[in-house]
């Protein structure tokens, strides 16, 4: 027993010491290791401190040497304008002006003046032809000397220094005379600058009369000076600025001297008396172009460098380490359950956000459509007064009330749709529409702001793209307008070019020709054109390099070469069509740092942009998802100040032949006929703009030619063998087309002389007629007497054929295009018996007070069995508007009980003897128009479930009104 406790405790000993001995092994590690890393890390800082003032030294060089040339190059200007223009181009108000507007590339100078150098002799014709006295730096008359220095311009920062004489104190003296001996800049020793009180110094530079040789000598350049242009530099603010650019600048002392007298520095800038951690310190000359002049940047550490703590944590941790491995393991293992715990829980946190933000969601639909009821009754009364007379006061308080419940019910409408979105309700439905009459009335919507901005708005549709397509027209005219609103409302010079091309070509295409990435990281690929700096619709260089003229003539050829759309193989009318819509522009672009948030909803670049542009960041989230809900991608290529170059896909069906057709003739806007074998001649230098403009001609059934320039117009009307294009061979052209650019008053007066003078050769029929095309109502003032039209862009099929017809002299425009506007609404209403049902009062005052504006007789009814009483067969009224939610019954309801009421009676009739004249119609089918503020997809469906034929939501304007009714009653106008 007694051994075993003697050998537990010699264990225990031997423990004991192994501990010691560990323990003691380690301190001494770890105080090694502390030296070691403590010696290093003071070495690394001496090197940095000498790093970081070479680095500052060498800047503020660079930006003094930048300002300097600024100086040199004011001082030309002076000697140009001022000594080589007889009379001077220059005055004070002139120099004034230049200076503080270009005070932006010297940022270091506080103010620039120029003084004149003026003899004895000519003191007294100077004096009065500048009317004021030559007066000291102390403000007291000039004494005689030999020559003056005066200050006759002057920025405006230090006006107060015009008429003093800058050779009136000593050291200013000898700088300028040794500027002037020189030719160089000379600097003074630094001084405290009015105003700022920094410290400061000024900059000479001589400026001498033309004709004054590079190696002149002092004598020649003596005589050829003609003054002096000075410019104080303000060195604190530069040293400050500089150091504020630089990270770490808090953590060095910087001062800078004046070390031309060795034995008394002056300091220009830091204390007097310097203070921080002497023991390390670093001096970096300065060379700032002065050879008289000599100084120095001394650099030390603010604070003893800190002991780094790697030479604690890293000794440390191998000695906690080795005492703790057991523990580690035992923590590592706990670590293990609790992380399993804690995702657990957020597994359980997941749920409930993921629920509370469908509540949300489904909330703020709800709440939306609350809104939109009572602001129904409030943009209608509106309306309603903007109708009766008002002064010019009252109305515009009465319009600008108007603009701002739009704009309420638009942003409704966004949170509604990104609410839908979330709340996976969002459908997209399939109906026939077509893609150009959308594509035409975008780009009419944002015609006005284009003219006003002056810039390129054009849509271009590949001939592969089907006329009638089977999608959402509604959804895609939504993305197309948010991305086409975006680049107008972004975009202040230039253009906005919108393509479709059919995917598979565009791509096979693109991709072959051009390599590029997205969001701005692209190959910076330029193509140079004769003419134009870039092959783009205004010339302006865009941010995808794919969309240049190379790759669109490619895209073209390729097109051309493919079988038409209604000749593929078996007429598969069931495939799908994969368009590629581009919207180009060359605005402002979008910041790299902000291209990664681009599609995420509320947000915007930076805080400026709501404040500056207006619009909520939620645009072009929902149209990312709308994209998607069609099957497509949207994606994008930006470039800061070069402008975006959105692009999406979209997954549609082709309309069976069939339906193709009837689709065609209800949907499409019908273009006149009558132009078809007109040629036409178009003189355009860029030749993507020419491409667009032969796109809307050829919908016309008009054949283009197109030329670069004036003097090639003859030539395009004579053959090439100089025989005119006439007679059994081809048709003269009747029609010159020359854009606003390429019209030139001369040429033009000399091609039209030559066209008359044709004209009375017998060489041709007809002078064809000039119409100019123009962006902005700027543009118009170049039309001349030769021009017989003018066209403001962006142009659209329909308005060109107008304009043709009206300088051809054709005839009225046979067209059935549905008109818009109160005249297209009021020859539908008039004298049409109106059933409006909604147990909203004012909601009922305003639906009836619009369509009776219309020349519409109206009926109101407060609910569905009112409505019912009033329908009985049989009945004197055209069509219906009936409420979706009411009391007792609602709108549903109500038109399933008028659809059973109107079957019984056809089926009457039906079975029946034929019915008298002036009986009951043998068919009845009454046109009910739902009228709500719910917009979502399912009540659509569940209006059309009941009878219903049509849908209206609230609140609705003219061409929404004007769509719904003009399917029923337009027969009846």
């Amino acid at each position: 027993m007694a051994e075993m406790v003697a050998g537990d405790r010699r264990w225990w000993l031997y423990r004991k010491a192994m501990v010691v001995l560990w323990v003691s092994a380690s301190v001494g590690i770890w105080v090694g290791l502390h030296w070691y890393i403590r010696r290093v890390s003071m070495r690394k800082a001496e090197e940095s401190l000498v790093s970081m003032c070479e680095e500052r030294a060498r800047m503020l060089q660079d930006q003094f040497a930048v300002s300097v040339n600024h100086v040199h190059a004011l001082a030309i200007l002076v000697s140009t304008f001022h000594y080589q223009k007889h009379p001077p181009a220059l005055d004070q108000e002139t120099f004034a002006d230049y200076t503080a507007r270009t005070a932006f590339e010297r940022p270091l100078l506080s103010g620039v003046a120029y003084a004149q150098r003026v003899v004895h002799s000519e003191r007294e014709l100077f004096e009065s032809q500048q009317g004021w006295m030559i007066k000291t730096m102390k403000r007291e008359p000039s004494p005689v000397q030999d020559e003056y220095a005066p200050v006759i311009y002057s920025q405006e920062t230090i006006s107060y220094i015009e008429a003093l004489d800058m050779m009136s104190g000593e050291e200013d003296r000898e700088n300028i005379l040794r500027a002037r001996a020189t030719g160089k800049a000379v600097l003074t020793s630094p001084f405290r600058l009015l105003g700022s009180n920094h410290l400061g110094v000024v900059l000479t530079f001589p400026v001498y009369r033309s004709g004054l040789p590079a190696d002149a000598m002092v004598e020649e350049r003596v005589e050829a000076t003609a003054g002096y242009l000075g410019g104080a530099f303000d060195v604190e603010s530069l040293v400050e600025n500089l150091l504020r650019q630089l990270a770490g600048n808090q953590d060095i002392m910087v001062n800078v001297y004046d070390v031309t007298n060795a034995s008394e520095p002056l300091v220009m800038y830091g204390s007097q008396f310097p203070d921080g951690y002497m023991s390390f310190s670093h001096v970096s000359m300065l060379d700032f172009g002065d050879p008289f002049r000599r100084h120095q940047m001394e650099c030390r550490y603010s604070n003893k460098p800190p002991i780094p703590l790697s030479a604690i944590t890293t000794p440390s941790g191998v000695f906690v380490i080795c005492m703790l491995a057991g523990y580690i393991l035992y923590a590592a293992w706990n670590r293990y359950d609790n992380v399993k715990e804690d995702c657990r829980k957020m597994e359980e946190l997941k749920k409930q956000a993921e629920a509370a933000d469908v509540a949300k969601s489904q909330f703020l639909a709800t709440v939306s459509h609350e809104i939109r009821t009572p602001m129904n009754g409030v943009l209608g009364m509106l309306d309603m007064l903007l109708d009766t007379n008002l002064n010019l006061t009252q109305k515009d308080y009465a319009q600008t009330a108007q603009v701002c419940g739009k704009a309420l019910i638009s942003l409704i409408n966004e949170v509604l749709d990104r609410a839908k979105i979330e709340a996976g309700k969002l459908e997209i439905e399939s109906v026939p529409f077509d893609l150009r009459s959308i594509l035409d009335d975008v780009i009419s919507l944002f015609s006005a702001k284009s003219r006003e901005k002056g810039i390129e708005l054009a849509v271009y549709v590949s001939d592969r793209v089907p006329e009638i397509l089977m999608g959402d027209p509604g959804r895609f005219r939504q993305i197309i307008t948010n991305l086409v609103g975006n680049s107008v409302k972004f975009t202040e010079r230039g253009h906005i070019f919108v393509q479709v091309h059919l995917a598979e070509h565009s791509n096979t295409i693109t991709e072959a020709k051009v390599e590029t990435g997205l969001n701005g990281h692209s190959g910076e690929a330029k193509i140079i054109s004769t003419g134009t700096a870039f092959d783009t619709l205004s010339g302006l260089e865009a941010a995808d390099c794919r969309n240049s003229w190379e790759n669109f003539k490619m895209v073209l050829s390729h097109e051309q070469t493919l079988p038409t759309s209604s000749g593929m193989p078996n007429d598969n009318y069931a495939d799908k069509v994969t368009l590629m819509v581009t919207v180009e522009d060359t605005g402002i672009g979008i910041p790299f740092h902000a291209q990664n948030r681009v599609f995420t909803p509320f947000m915007q670049a930076d805080s400026s942009t709501s404040r500056n542009y207006g619009g909520t960041g939620i645009g072009l989230s929902i149209s990312k998802c709308l994209v998607e809900l069609m099957g497509g991608q949207i994606n994008f290529v930006s470039r800061p100040h070069v402008g975006s170059t959105f692009t999406f896909t979209a997954v549609l069906q082709r309309c069976d032949k069939s339906a193709g057709s009837d689709a065609k003739r209800a949907l499409s806007e019908v273009l006149p006929t009558c132009f078809g074998g007109t040629r036409a001649i178009l003189v355009d230098r860029r030749p993507v703009r020419g491409a667009v403009t032969r796109y809307h001609l050829q919908r016309l059934g008009i054949s283009v030619e197109c030329v670069s320039t004036i003097n090639e117009v003859p030539n395009a009307i004579q053959g090439q063998n100089g025989c005119l294009r006439s007679g059994t061979h081809s048709k003269q052209p009747c029609i010159l087309l020359i854009e606003h650019d390429s019209w030139d008053t001369k040429a033009d007066v000399c091609l039209c002389n030559q066209l008359i003078q044709w004209k009375e050769n017998g060489r041709i029929i007809e002078i064809p007629k000039v119409v100019l095309l123009v962006t902005s109502e700027s543009d118009k003032t170049k039309a001349g007497s030769d021009v017989d039209i003018v066209i403001m862009k962006p142009l659209r099929a329909s308005t060109v054929a107008a304009c043709f017809q009206q300088v051809l002299g054709i005839g009225k425009q046979q067209t059935r295009d549905r008109p818009k506007g109160s005249a297209s609404l009021s020859g539908l209403l008039d004298g049409k018996n109106i059933l409006v049902v909604d147990d909203n009062k004012v909601n009922l005052r305003v639906a009836a007070g619009v369509l009776k504006k219309y020349g519409a007789n109206v009926e109101c009814a407060e609910s569905g069995k009112d409505a019912l009483s009033l329908l009985q067969l049989p009945h004197k009224f055209d069509a219906c508007f009936m409420d979706v939610q009411m009391p007792e019954m609602d709108g549903f309801e109500a038109t399933r009980q008028i659809r059973l009421m109107e079957s019984k009676a056809t089926e009457k009739n039906r079975i029946g003897p034929a019915p008298e004249e002036g009986s009951l119609k043998t068919a009845w089918h009454l046109p009910i128009l739902a009228m709500t503020a719910d917009v979502i997809q399912a009540t659509y469906e569940e209006c059309l479930k009941c009878g219903m034929d049509g849908y209206v939501s609230k609140p609705f304007e003219e061409a929404q009104l004007y769509q719904a009714v003009a399917e029923f009653l337009v027969s009846d106008s």
